[in-house]
């Protein structure tokens, strides 16, 4: 696709709608909740302004919040993600150059390197999402698995 607007609009309209039809309806032991809406945000060109990064993450997990009845946890966290996604990027690919449109994908970074930045920015996805949703620190050893498992589980299907 040449048009980055029809490219973004169908990848964004494909993951939300895999996340809120698919992905949320599947109980995998309470403790495992893939987030696969987040690639969106991954995905998006390294050289983008950073407030319009944050800005459309904050749609993107406001879109998962309006479909999961879930006011402002996804959003939350995938701004987070965003905020964090600079440093991420200039920590792992720093000898990297990556053009004014170019996606940090696997044709520029390797398996290895996204993958880690993957499960990086997924595990702190996760980490904000599942505190700020139980705010109780008396089960802090489950919330630590789920957000554990969930980020694996979320790298592999970001994988698939």
């Amino acid at each position: 696709m040449h048009n980055p607007w029809i490219k973004y609009t169908v990848r964004f309209t494909a993951l939300v709608l895999l996340q809120v039809l698919v992905l949320n309806n599947i109980n995998l032991g309470g403790y495992i909740h893939p987030a696969v809406y987040v690639l969106f945000i991954l995905l998006l060109p390294v050289r983008m302004n950073k407030n319009l990064v944050m800005l459309v993450a904050f749609f993107t997990g406001l879109s998962i919040d309006y479909f999961g009845n879930t006011p402002g946890l996804h959003a939350g966290a995938s701004v987070l993600l965003a905020f964090a996604r600079p440093g991420v990027l200039s920590l792992f690919f720093k000898p990297i150059d990556f053009g004014k449109k170019e996606e940090p994908g696997l044709r520029k970074t390797g398996w290895s390197g996204f993958t880690r930045y993957t499960f990086v920015l997924v595990l702190l996805h996760h980490s904000a999402l599942f505190i700020f949703e139980t705010l109780d620190f008396s089960a802090l050893h489950l919330t630590l698995l789920r957000i554990l498992l969930s980020s694996l589980v979320s790298t592999l299907g970001i994988w698939w």
